[in-house]
């Protein structure tokens, strides 16, 4: 599947992106999931966790836990 954005959208996606601190895939994957369910508590929770993973991901890798 392709996905054509205008330069506003895809600046916008960008954005969710970053501050989820996944791709832009990924962003989209779980803004279609979050859509779908009604809720945002577990894309919350799954931005959080991918945001930890990122952040600490050295540590993480040291501990084996990725």
């Amino acid at each position: 599947m392709t996905l054509r954005l205008d330069e506003r959208h895809d600046e916008m996606l960008a954005r969710l992106a970053e501050k989820w601190g996944v791709s832009k895939n990924e962003a989209v994957l779980r803004a279609v999931e979050a859509a779908d369910s009604g809720t945002d508590l577990d894309l919350d929770v799954a931005s959080a966790y991918g945001r930890a993973v990122f952040q600490y991901k050295d540590a993480l890798d040291r501990l084996g836990s990725v």
